[in-house]
């Protein structure tokens, strides 16, 4: 049987990206729904703009 845990699959995408005209990178991890309810937020590598940005969490 498959484990039932507080762990979701969410998606980070890049902020800086769009006011720039660039396409946005996205990434892919898990977070525990239980103990961090709101959005996650975490500096990533874009590659289209060559530098570390701030990643959030899109629903």
């Amino acid at each position: 049987m498959a484990k039932k845990g507080n762990r979701v699959m969410v998606t980070l995408e890049c902020t800086e990206a769009k006011k720039e005209g660039k396409p946005p990178s996205r990434y892919t991890t898990t977070k525990n729904k239980q103990k961090n309810p709101g959005r996650m937020e975490l500096k990533k590598y874009n590659p289209f703009l060559r530098r570390h940005t701030v990643h959030k969490e899109i629903r």
